[in-house]
């Protein structure tokens, strides 16, 4: 992974130049739920997944499966109903999660807009990493990477404030469609 640059120096009139080492062939991916809920306190649910198939492999990515697995971790979890608001990743719109979501009448499913990454708050989640676990650091092997990740999310997921203020970012708000107290 070619590192994140936050900042950097030369001298003047000199580009810096940053040396880093080649391009490996591994590939990590993580998905994350941002979770809120009315006078609750917001919760971050992440799973990175290390790909270790040859790179010829057909998904070097999330599955559906990973992802209904990780809808099942969030419902365990979150002891509640879950109400989906995602991007048009073509996992996403799998036939065979929609089966899983239509089947279970414990999750909902809205897609957000095409091209609105603006509107989805876990981008900001994406952000925030990039600019302080992983700015300005070339991971030695695969086990700095995902450990340097899994400290950045665990950090952001003890944080509620920060959680909120991702979804402040997209101007969304939470709405209910019955009255409280019903």
């Amino acid at each position: 992974m070619t590192p994140p640059t936050r900042r950097t120096w030369s001298k003047r009139g000199h580009t810096p130049v940053i040396h880093v080492r080649g391009r490996s062939q591994r590939r990590f991916s993580t998905a994350a739920l941002a979770c809120y809920k009315h006078d609750e306190h917001s919760r971050l649910i992440f799973r990175p997944k290390h790909h270790v198939r040859p790179r010829d492999a057909p998904r070097r990515s999330f599955s559906w499966s990973d992802y209904r697995d990780l809808l099942i971790a969030a419902h365990r979890q979150l002891n509640g109903p879950i109400v989906l608001v995602w991007d048009n990743l073509n996992v996403h719109k799998d036939a065979r999660l929609q089966t899983f979501i239509d089947d279970h009448d414990w999750i909902t499913a809205y897609f957000l807009p095409p091209y609105a990454p603006d509107l989805n708050p876990v981008e900001s989640i994406w952000s925030l990493l990039r600019r302080s676990c992983q700015a300005n650091t070339a991971f030695t092997d695969p086990d700095h990477l995902i450990n340097a990740l899994r400290r950045g999310l665990r950090q952001l997921q003890y944080r509620s404030d920060i959680i909120d203020s991702c979804l402040a970012t997209t101007r969304l708000t939470l709405t209910t469609t019955h009255r409280q107290g019903q």
